[in-house]
């Protein structure tokens, strides 16, 4: 069979080497992410329980553009940094329900705090234990991480989007993300076996859980399906917020290197999104799943413009560090749930929610107690809101170490 003369002129333009059309290095980003997470589903492998399909969709990439298959500077990636961004953090934080949360979990509010504490106490305290055999930014990397454990993963980009971080330490985040989480997600799990006990140390009140889940029951609602005009809509405000968050920033004074454009830009889109959540632009429904769609595409886009040079000499002591960090997380979670009289339950979904987000979450009450799943959700949510805040703070402190 002959091929045309067009179509052989075509394929001897391709680059078959390294992909570096910015339409080729997008369709391989997002066919990247729509593969894990197929394989996830068809396959249910045990293994996404122990590396959920984040931690591929942003290693193959790192993989790709590390041996030349795919371009590690594309102008593609300088538009994703600068708009996908501020636009997923507005359609995370849009469904954030304070009141919601407040009003099912009571005190475990207060448990959570106790545990995001932790999280910035320990940060500096890991890094100052193994700061040694790290490199000079590695608290870039510390700074990074504490806002996926604060928050979630958008906040880890974030925060790593105010810091600069680059490269080797944004993979130590990722790298430390994982591997805690599936070191830490069974601990959660096992506590349950530990309620009694843990009730008569806690002094809680014997109805409590009762009251948690009639205020669930209360707070419980089916949405609607998005339709066409919602995912317009959403994209309109995501997109005027970051025009509005854009223009405010260039206005704003930098104090290098605490508070530059970017940092004050995130800031900015942050506390736009949260200050949406309070309107009824809230309960416009797909907001979240849209929102995290482009949230995996953006880990896609990290790990192809990350390098593999100096994680793996620092990726033992960063590991340990970020052992001991985690364990000083579940020691002020303890710290809060006896201080507060609260369960075991309240207190792992706390933790949950700190280090591994809604997913977590959910995960965690479903094995603790089902009907507080919704509950488990809304808890994450306030920690997109405060993510980023204080994983920035978190961040300066770790700096303050080195």
């Amino acid at each position: 069979m002959r091929i045309p003369r067009p179509l052989l002129e075509i394929l001897e333009g391709v680059d078959w080497v390294t992909i570096t059309s910015p339409v080729g290095v997008l369709a391989t980003l997002s066919g990247l992410c729509a593969f894990f997470y197929w394989l996830e589903k068809w396959t249910a492998w045990r293994l996404f329980q122990v590396l959920p399909p984040l931690a591929f969709i942003y290693l193959v990439p790192v993989i790709l553009s590390n041996t030349g298959v795919l371009a590690s500077k594309s102008p593609v990636y300088d538009a994703m940094q600068s708009l996908m961004l501020p636009m997923l953090l507005v359609l995370l934080l849009l469904n954030v329900n304070i009141g919601g949360a407040v009003h099912v979990m009571g005190r475990g509010i207060g448990v959570m705090l106790f545990g995001t504490l932790g999280v910035m106490v320990g940060a500096p305290v890991g890094l100052l234990a193994v700061k040694h055999w790290l490199g000079p930014d590695a608290w870039k990397a510390f700074g990074s991480l504490s806002g996926s454990w604060i928050g979630g993963t958008g906040n880890m980009a974030a925060v790593s989007e105010m810091i600069d971080t680059q490269g080797a330490e944004f993979g130590l985040a990722v790298l430390a993300d994982s591997t805690m989480y599936s070191l830490w997600l069974p601990v959660l799990l096992i506590s349950k076996r530990y309620a009694a006990r843990f009730d008569r140390l806690t002094g809680v009140e014997a109805n409590r859980v009762e009251r948690m889940l009639a205020a669930a029951d209360a707070q419980r609602s089916e949405p609607r399906a998005p339709a066409t005009r919602d995912y317009i809509f959403l994209f309109c405000i995501a997109l005027l917020a970051t025009w509005i968050a854009d223009l405010a920033a260039s206005q704003l004074p930098e104090l290098k290197p605490y508070l530059t454009a970017s940092t004050w830009r995130i800031l900015l889109i942050t506390t736009i999104g949260i200050t949406l959540s309070f309107t009824p632009l809230s309960r416009v429904p797909g907001g979240q799943e849209l929102g995290m769609a482009l949230l995996v595409l953006f880990v896609a886009q990290m790990g192809a413009s990350a390098e593999l040079s100096g994680v793996a000499e620092q990726a033992v002591p960063f590991l340990i560090g970020a052992m001991l960090w985690i364990f000083i997380h579940g020691a002020f979670c303890l710290l809060g749930a006896w201080l507060l009289r609260s369960d075991v339950h309240t207190a792992a979904i706390a933790s949950a929610a700190n280090i591994g987000g809604p997913a977590a979450a959910s995960v965690v009450a479903s094995y603790h107690q089902p009907a507080l799943v919704p509950a488990a959700i809304l808890m994450a949510l306030l920690g997109y809101a405060m993510g980023t805040y204080c994983g920035y703070l978190t961040a300066l402190l770790c700096r303050l170490v080195i």
